[in-house]
């Protein structure tokens, strides 16, 4: 049994440089007095009182916090009360501006004009007052100006007074600040690239102008050199590192040593010491720690300031050096020695795509991310011909040993059905359920020959679960690809015949896609994996492809494949324009084209 009392919930912190944005709503009134304008002010403000309070009670940061919201302190009217909330905004640190009225207003007078902002406007369906008529003028407005903007307007008609939210307005509301605050979160932080370029692999040749165009981001880089050299000099917190050394031993069992010639005893213990002071130096580099500047490192306690980073690894490293998997696993896991904590996102191989790609799924979630080779695709008839069992199509997605242990699938919900968690919601039972399910296996030495350690478990079946990815491509840019499934159990004796095939000591999640049997990429299984456009792919719990399509049309990256309902797509009011209802695929890679990403 794990030890619970470490596995306390540590409160949220915002751990990064720089403050959390807010989201900020702007009340648009018809700027008319003498009656008009005064008989409208008190609903108009009720609505945006009932849109803050609807994103309060239903969104949090990555980090735990609450989300703030900041409303006008008048309706606006004009251009120069919409000046005044402009001001507002920008001291107050909004970085997502939604509108909302009942009623007609003077469109290009009051709409928000900042390019970087994302934007909504929510128009009341009602008969009272035209405020479907302000939407459709103030989305013409930002498509003439090139200031793509989100159109939100019910279903069905509400009477004049009646501020409740409807279910799909409140959808889309929260999908939409959900992906605002995911794209204003990012802005400004880093990616730290601990390496360069692992075995060829083209995700980690890490592109600075993707991170800084599409993301507003900006690109570290250390060599793996700074871990040597901090564990020769002590450069970590050393009672710390005692905490943590004792907790792994506790909690963290070894399991079979698939290889020939093991490593000794001795050498694996060095392991251990070695592996627990990279995650703790791993940590460090990308957001600091205090308590070196304590030790007289006060460089070193600066940190990067990076939201996500990858490690290199293979090969300069893990030919003399034990592996990162146990660096990546723990810190890419909900928790640690020091308890349950917001995961940082890491990815193998410092592969960036991947790595950006997880960081979009914690930003919209609060969940950890799964790193995986896309690995094999298994047909019926290959299973059967293997196993003699009969089983539908899967594929193996199995890492080389840095998947979080969140994905043993192991915490439970109220409903007591298994799945992954927002971390603020992980109870200590999870935690330890999620450490019992996994074993610690020696690395393979044909791929490690020096050593390390990687996480070994299997993913609990019938979790949702979302695989995506960025690609970037020579003359087009990025394209982002998602495919919305659930994991699969297989018997253990298929399990077993399938998996060590392959590398046993690695963590396997079996992915069904949800296909539909027609022509094109969800077509079946293989056909997913066909269309696959690199040998990784980030893995979300949940269906998450909605809010993944409304966030890339906000950092212009267009969708190249995904499964997602039609109904469920929401991108900008001008996509429209581009032939969506006709052809939405292409009509998303033009407007991605016509608009450029967002940061220039």
């Amino acid at each position: 049994m794990a030890d619970l009392a470490s596995l306390k919930m540590n409160p949220p912190v915002n751990r990064l440089r720089g403050t959390l944005p807010k989201i900020g709503i702007r009340p648009t009134i018809d700027g008319r007095r003498g009656g008009v304008r005064e008989s409208l002010e008190g609903f108009t403000m009720a609505l945006a009182e009932a849109a803050g309070e609807l994103i309060k009670q239903n969104l949090r940061h990555s980090c735990g916090l609450a989300v703030e919201v900041v409303i006008a302190d008048t309706c606006i009217g004009g251009v120069a009360e919409a000046a005044m909330c402009a001001a507002k905004f920008e001291r107050e640190g909004v970085g997502v501006s939604l509108t909302v009225t009942p009623c007609w207003c003077y469109g290009s007078e009051t709409m928000d004009m900042d390019p970087a902002r994302p934007k909504a406007i929510w128009g009341f369906n009602g008969t009272d007052r035209p405020g479907a008529v302000y939407l459709a003028a103030t989305l013409s407005g930002h498509a003439q100006k090139g200031l793509p903007c989100f159109g939100i307007y019910g279903r069905d008609v509400q009477d004049l007074g009646d501020a409740s939210i409807p279910a799909d307005v409140a959808e889309k509301i929260l999908r939409f600040a959900k992906a605002g605050l995911a794209l204003a979160t990012m802005r400004g932080k880093s990616y730290l690239a601990m390496g360069g370029v692992s075995m060829g692999i083209a995700g980690s040749i890490v592109d600075q102008g993707f991170f800084e165009s599409y993301l507003g981001m900006r690109v570290e880089s250390v060599d793996m050199s700074e871990f040597t050299g901090r564990m020769m000099r002590n450069q970590f917190d050393q009672d710390e590192f005692q905490k943590a050394l004792a907790w792994v031993k506790t909690n963290c069992p070894e399991g079979k040593d698939w290889n020939a010639n093991p490593r000794t005893r001795e050498e694996k213990d060095r392991d251990w010491v070695t592996s627990t002071k990279m995650a703790l130096i791993a940590r460090d580099l990308m957001v600091g720690n205090h308590r070196l500047a304590e030790m007289g490192f006060k460089e070193q306690a600066e940190g990067h300031n990076a939201i996500a980073g990858g490690f290199q690894g293979q090969r300069q490293w893990t030919d003399h050096n034990p592996n990162g998997d146990f660096m990546e696993a723990i810190l890419c896991t909900s928790f640690d020695w020091n308890g349950i904590r917001q995961p940082f996102m890491v990815a193998t191989e410092n592969d960036s795509l991947n790595g950006a790609s997880m960081l979009l799924g914690n930003l919209l979630t609060g969940t950890t991310q799964m790193f995986s080779d896309v690995r094999t695709h298994w047909s019926s008839k290959a299973i059967h011909r293997v196993t003699g069992a009969a089983e539908d199509p899967v594929l193996h997605l199995i890492n080389s040993g840095p998947s979080p242990l969140d994905f043993t699938g192991e915490s439970k919900d109220a409903n007591g059905q298994y799945t992954i968690k927002a971390w603020w919601n992980l109870a200590p039972e999870d935690a330890a359920a999620c450490l019992e399910a996994t074993q610690w296996c020696a690395s393979d030495l044909g791929y490690f020959p020096a050593g390390g350690w990687s996480t070994d478990f299997t993913t609990r079946g019938r979790i949702p679960l979302t695989m995506y990815r960025i690609n970037l491509v020579k003359g087009l840019g990025p394209v982002l690809q998602i495919a919305e499934g659930h994991s699969v159990n297989l018997s253990a004796e298929v399990h077993r015949a399938l998996d060590e095939r392959t590398s046993p000591t690695w963590p396997t999640t079996w992915f069904a896609p949800r296909c539909d049997g027609h022509d094109g990429a969800f077509k079946d299984a293989y056909t997913v994996m066909a269309h696959w456009g690199a040998n990784h792919g980030a893995i979300s719990v949940g269906h998450i492809g909605a809010d993944l399509i409304t966030l890339a049309s906000m950092l212009r990256i267009p969708v190249d494949m995904h499964n997602v309902p039609f109904e469920q797509v929401y991108r900008p009011a001008v996509w429209n324009r581009f032939g969506s209802g006709m052809d939405p695929v292409g009509s998303d890679f033009r407007a991605c084209q016509t608009f450029g990403p967002l940061y220039g």
